[in-house]
């Protein structure tokens, strides 16, 4: 019988370096080989009743002909279940990466090791022996897995996203929650407070806020260094050590440096500030930005791939704020018609490069520049990190 990979990235590339799998891709035109014996084969060979395993790359949809015609269809998560030393999902809409660096930040000294979505990969991670794994979770690697469930899981807020991959709100939410089916006694899970009433085997642990969150451990949230939105993922991070060693190292906390691409401000030749928030691509991450910035005259950028979810309440909030709204990217039509509704001034720039020119004319001194897209990136740019590097190349030309 046949093992098989869907997809060829990270997350199946790391697993095939075992060797003796076939692994199927759209972009796989003629059967080949790689440097581990794997073969490579175009979609159309995936025969179902001669494989006994199939794992898909995570951002394999559901909707694929692949998936919908596999029969032993796991996640690497699962695949990997026999393997897994102790460990902590982290999940939800906007955070995941940031908690997850500032829980590993936390409990490196006591062998812990960041995967998943961010850092090494399952199959990379195996042979690192660390006595605890931090597992940045997507909604599509839990719609996939079957099996295993943490030992602790951190759930940060939910808000719409990834529509088109799961098909609805409803079963994007889904997805988040569940983990909590899973769990087994012993386990802890922090949950935002509407959830806390889902029946698990897991200590489930609700929060309305940062602050009702902080409260629940006794953290003194007048130490922390980090303001919102990273004031929640500084408090979940916290909350995780505080479970397992029954310590709050804030002051360590506070050394922790945030990631490129998220609320990365900076100067231009004129002195004036432009924020790179590529790493906002939805709803609520724009939110919250526009937030940090209320008081100051916004210049923002929005637009790209919204995944299926109308960023309306985004651009009705921009509006609200006085701010000059910048379309680009693949939705930018319909934002044009969304400011209008709202009585936004707007211009429909169709890419970033043009949309930093006009502010540029546009900005005062004491004005924000604000790229926060509320939308994906992937019809314009190869990644988020591509649209946020090109940001910063057109701020840096700017004289």
């Amino acid at each position: 019988m046949i093992k098989s990979l869907f997809g060829y990235a990270n997350t199946t590339k790391s697993i095939a370096k075992s060797g003796g799998w076939n692994i199927y891709d759209d972009k796989f035109k003629i059967a080949s080989s790689d440097e581990y014996g794997n073969a490579l084969l175009p979609v159309d060979k995936f025969d179902p009743n001669l494989s006994e395993l199939e794992i898909p790359s995570p951002g394999f949809p559901p909707s694929h002909k692949l998936i919908k015609s596999a029969k032993n269809l796991i996640s690497e998560y699962d695949y990997f279940r026999n393997s897994t030393p102790k460990s902590i999902w982290i999940s939800g809409t906007n955070g995941k990466t940031t908690t997850t660096k500032m829980t590993e930040h936390l409990l490196r000294d006591r062998g812990a090791i960041m995967g998943g979505n961010v850092g090494i990969a399952l199959g990379d991670l195996v042979g690192k022996k660390a006595k605890i794994w931090i597992l940045e979770t997507s909604s599509f690697t839990i719609h996939y897995t079957k099996f295993t469930s943490p030992d602790i899981y951190a759930l940060l807020p939910i808000s719409d996203d990834h529509i088109s991959w799961h098909g609805s709100a409803k079963e994007y939410e889904n997805a988040k929650l569940k983990p909590l089916s899973m769990m087994r006694e012993g386990s802890v899970a922090i949950v935002p407070k509407c959830y806390e009433k889902i029946k698990s085997h897991a200590k489930i642990i609700g929060y309305e806020d940062e602050i009702d969150l902080a409260n629940k451990f006794n953290i003194d949230i007048g130490r922390i260094d980090f303001r919102v939105p990273f004031l929640m993922d500084a408090i979940m991070a916290l909350c995780i050590e505080s479970i397992i060693f029954s310590r709050c190292s804030i002051d360590l906390l506070n050394k922790f440096i945030i990631e490129p691409h998220k609320l990365e401000e900076l100067k231009d030749a004129k002195g004036r500030l432009w924020v790179n928030d590529t790493k906002a691509t939805n709803i609520d991450a724009t939110l919250q930005a526009l937030a940090r910035y209320e008081g100051s005259k916004i210049h923002i950028i929005l637009g790209g791939d919204d995944k299926g979810v109308s960023i309306e309440k985004v651009v009705a909030t921009a509006a609200k704020q006085g701010a000059t709204i910048y379309a680009i990217g693949s939705n930018c039509d319909d934002i044009e018609k969304m400011s209008y509704k709202f009585g936004a001034k707007v211009f429909n720039a169709k890419e970033l490069y043009n949309a930093v020119n006009l502010i540029d004319k546009m900005m005062e001194k004491d004005d924000v520049a604000l790229l926060s897209p509320a939308c994906a990136s992937l019809d314009q740019f190869s990644s988020y990190a591509h649209r946020g590097d090109k940001f910063k190349e057109f701020i840096a030309k700017i004289i």
